[in-house]
């Protein structure tokens, strides 16, 4: 009876086990569910500050106050460029455009990236087609080869969504042509 009763004590031993570990594995699916919907909550800014190689994008949209607009309902469509992007630019050109006396040319370049709506790259496949850009000017966009071209620049991710908008990532920053 002894010997029954510890291999019965061991069966529940293990059955608690299993139902223990099967309850952290929903947990934690749970949390990363929840983490994700988080990460769909935030707004552009937030996006792109967490998503870690668009420091430099970011520090131009503070030293323009755009922070406030692009944390707004929106929704926007961003063409944000990378790091790297911002490293192609002529030495001293990120740095010259960050001093209070260029806000209004830092704004204006900024703002040449961002279209109103929420443009999916469904949207446009397959098309090319100019879309106005928040700064005024016309943006070429070009989806007609397999990838995507925003002027010179081309999308090397779609799709980021944030709660207003979409961030596409390009290659180069966009210059409006003055």
């Amino acid at each position: 009876m002894m010997k029954a009763l510890k291999k019965t004590s061991g069966v529940f031993v293990a059955i608690a086990l299993a139902t223990g570990l099967a309850a952290c594995a929903q947990s934690n699916a749970n949390e990363t569910a929840m983490q994700k919907d988080q990460m769909a909550k935030a707004d552009i800014v937030d996006t792109a500050v967490s998503a870690g190689k668009f420091n430099t994008l970011v520090a131009a949209v503070k030293a323009a106050d755009l922070v406030e607009t692009l944390k707004s309902p929106g929704p926007f469509t961003v063409f944000a460029p990378t790091d790297a992007a911002f490293d192609k630019l002529p030495a001293g050109t990120v740095e010259t455009l960050l001093k209070p006396e260029n806000k209004d040319k830092l704004i204006q370049i900024l703002t040449y990236h961002v279209v109103s709506g929420k443009v999916m790259s469904s949207d446009i496949a397959g098309k090319k087609l100019d879309a106005g850009s928040v700064e005024g000017s016309k943006l070429m966009i070009n989806a007609q080869d397999g990838g995507v071209m925003i002027n010179d620049a081309s999308v090397v991710a779609a799709d980021v969504e944030s709660s207003n908008g979409v961030i596409h990532i390009i290659d180069t920053v966009l210059l409006p042509k003055s």
